[in-house]
């Protein structure tokens, strides 16, 4: 038996679509869901019960990943121990936002508990990039950082990955997965805009945060296999949005 946690979300709903029999863990009942909170452990025992293996998708930006990921291992370490597959992201040691901290903080928090674990990293979504070009639909310009490259994986390509690690022995760290190809913010703004005028204008924005990126930080070796493009073209999916 798999459960997954944060099944609602980007990428949860992705994961959950290739294995329709996992169970989900969420706060609120529901078709295919066992109620447990992370943030308390309520209801982990009961959630990890026969239960093989777990893919953590669940995640947030208040800081309370690592909270979550301990109350975790210790109802798995309850329950027998399964294998704990965690998603974290390329960059998480060399690129200082807060948000990657924490995700590092969590890598080793699981590493160190014992339990068998594999980690593995990505690189962007496709739709954190488009999320943050549609926030500026209005702008009568496309602002983009200057000198950095991304690339961007589809969140299909990331769950086909995690399901084969799912169905494996723990792997501790597996290698760094990304997206098809490298570009540029500049680049994936052309493919966002299209035919369309607006001009792309690159900002020089200084920080050792933006500097990670311009090093190179944030990308790993070409695996997945679906372009920006796909995605713009291929409209409303399970573990899209809309």
């Amino acid at each position: 038996m798999i459960l997954v946690t944060g099944g609602t979300g980007t990428l949860g709903r992705a994961v959950t679509a290739r294995l329709p029999e996992a169970r989900v863990l969420s706060r609120r009942p529901g078709p295919g869901r066992v109620t447990g909170d992370l943030a308390t452990g309520a209801g982990l025992d009961a959630a990890l019960s026969e239960v093989d293996t777990v893919i953590h998708c669940a995640t947030s930006l208040g800081g309370n990943d690592v909270t979550h990921a301990r109350h975790l291992a210790e109802a798995a370490a309850r329950s027998g121990g399964p294998h704990i597959v965690f998603v974290s992201i390329v960059g998480v040691e060399d690129i200082p936002l807060s948000y990657y901290r924490t995700k590092l903080a969590v890598e080793r928090l699981l590493t160190g508990s014992g339990l068998p674990v594999t980690v593995q990293r990505a690189t962007q979504f496709h739709d954190l990039v488009l999320r943050v070009f549609t926030l500026q639909r209005w702008s009568p310009a496309l602002f983009v950082l200057g000198g950095t490259r991304f690339q961007p994986v589809d969140v299909g390509d990331l769950a086909d990955r995690l399901v084969s690690l799912a169905a494996g022995p723990a792997a501790g760290r597996a290698e760094d997965f990304g997206g098809p190809a490298v570009r540029s913010m500049a680049d994936l703004a052309r493919a966002y805009r299209g035919d369309g005028r607006r001009p792309i204008v690159p900002v020089r924005v200084p920080g050792k945060v933006i500097r990670g990126y311009r090093t190179g930080a944030n990308l790993a070796p070409a695996t997945g296999t679906i372009t920006f493009e796909d995605f713009l073209r291929s409209g409303p999916q399970p573990g899209r949005p809309g």
